[in-house]
This record gives C-alpha cells, sequence and structure tokens, in this order.
C-alpha cells in the first residue's frame, strides 16, 4: 500500500505539468492564430485521431505486432548473449565490439537492406526491432552480472551450489533490476523504430500512415501516429514494471546492483 501511495505521489507533479502544457497548447493554437498544418491543437487532434480510427487501429497493429515481437526477441536474445559475455571472457572480447558498432549503424542506411532482403512483409520490421534493441539488453545484464558483489556467490558456493545454480538462481536475481532496466531503456524505442522503417518501404503500419499523412499535408493525423507510437509505449513500459513486480516483489528495486561497483 505505501509503495502504491508514493508512486501516485510521484505520478502526481508531471501530469499536472502535463496538463498545464495542453491547456497552454490549446490556448496557443486557437487565440495565437497558428495554422493547423503548423501546429493543431490537441483538440483537433484527439478529433481527428477518432475520426480516422476505422484505418488508424490496422496500421496500429501491424506496428504494435512489429513492436512486440522484435522485442521479445531482443529480450531472448539480449539476456542470453549477455549471460554468455559475463560466462566467456573471450567471447565479450570477439563479440561485444561488434555489437556496440551495429547500434552505430544509423536504422535509414540499414532499413533498405531489410526490405530488399525481406521484401515488405513485417518480419524485415522485426528484425530491424530487433537488432536495434538488443544492444542494451546485453549490455544491462552483462554489466548487472558483473557488479553481483562477490560475497553473494561465495555463499552460495559455501552451502553447496554449483556455480550454474548460483549463476542462474543468485547472480541474475541480484542483477534483475539492472536487467529490467535494459529492458525499459530498449522498450523506449520499438515502436518507434517499427513505424520508422515502415516509413522507409513497408505495405501497412503506422510508418505509412504517417507517410500518407505527410503526402497530403494532415498534421493532425501526423500527431495522431506519434500519439499512439507514446499510448504503446507507454503500455509495453507499464507491462515491463508488472512483471518485474510479479516476479520480484517489491525487492526488485532492492536487488538493483550500481555499475559503479564493478
Amino acid at each position: 500500500m505505501r509503495v502504491r501511495q508514493q508512486s501516485g505521489t510521484r505520478a502526481l507533479p508531471p501530469t499536472i505539468t502535463l496538463l498545464a502544457l495542453l491547456i497552454i497548447w490549446e490556448l496557443a493554437a486557437r487565440l495565437g492564430g497558428v495554422s493547423e498544418q503548423v501546429l493543431p491543437a490537441p483538440s483537433r487532434i484527439l478529433d481527428a485521431t477518432v475520426q480516422s480510427r476505422e484505418d488508424l487501429l490496422p496500421a496500429t497493429a501491424i506496428t504494435a505486432l512489429e513492436g512486440l515481437l522484435g522485442f521479445l526477441l531482443a529480450s531472448v536474445l539480449g539476456i542470453v548473449i549477455g549471460l554468455a559475455l559475463y560466462s566467456w571472457r573471450t567471447l565479450h572480447d570477439a563479440l561485444y565490439p561488434l555489437i556496440a558498432g551495429a547500434q552505430m549503424i544509423p536504422l535509414i542506411t540499414i532499413a533498405p537492406l531489410f526490405v530488399i532482403w525481406f521484401g515488405f512483409e513485417p518480419l524485415g520490421k522485426v528484425v530491424i526491432v530487433a537488432v536495434f534493441a538488443l544492444f542494451p539488453i546485453v549490455v544491462q545484464t552483462y554489466r548487472g552480472l558483473k557488479s553481483v558483489p562477490r560475497f553473494y556467490q561465495d555463499v552460495a558456493l559455501n552451502c553447496g551450489a554449483t556455480e550454474t545454480w548460483t549463476l542462474w538462481h543468485v547472480k541474475l536475481r541480484v542483477a534483475s533490476g539492472q536487467i529490467f532496466g535494459g529492458l525499459r531503456i530498449s522498450a523506449a524505442y520499438v515502436f518507434a523504430t517499427a513505424a520508422t522503417s515502415e516509413y522507409l518501404g513497408a505495405r501497412n503500419g503506422l510508418g505509412i500512415w504517417l507517410q500518407s499523412a505527410f503526402n497530403s499535408f494532415r498534421t493532425p493525423l501526423i500527431f495522431s501516429a506519434t500519439l499512439v507510437i507514446i499510448l504503446l509505449t507507454a503500455l509495453l513500459l507499464g507491462l515491463i514494471t508488472l512483471t518485474e513486480r510479479l516476479l520480484l516483489g517489491d525487492a526488485g528495486d532492492d536487488h538493483m546492483v550500481n555499475p559503479d561497483d564493478e
């Protein structure tokens, strides 16, 4: 109960700030003589979103599916690779620079290649999302395991546990807070990445919706797609937090280790 009250208290200031900004935006758009093509009022964006829902919902479903599948793939691979990099130093030295380098490749340069390789099908977008979501999960998994204090392992081994059991049941749990932090970092970008890759080559999705809205100079619909991406991201972040609570309880924050302890 206390944790919920604290969460509600923390959410109040940004909520008030957001409402104030929306009110200022609405008044500026309506009374400031700003053209709707330049900056539509929030009420106009909401109205355009509702009126276009029959076309917007199918596009949202495709982007949401691509983003979720790519994120799930990146989560599994990221944790496994992070474990492998922690367990084998040679593998870390061989793979870590490549994984880091892959994140430096601009999406706009790699997306056309995926269109050539996978066509306009959603599979290519899923792979792109997974590639760009992978790095934070790998890094946070590796750093989290690396930062686990030595005495956790010593206690488990002295009680008769094996190295493998200690890794899976002790170190991973202690590092879980940082691993979930990596998942949140990745989740913040998956739907935007999916929509951007669609914009560069796809048959449907929010990226194509954005392209159509831009080509027809319908600025409210551009904001509609942005609003949907924000909502999808918020839902995914909420799902990650809920999963962390279910798996770890309130101990999730207690198990977070400090990266500076490495």
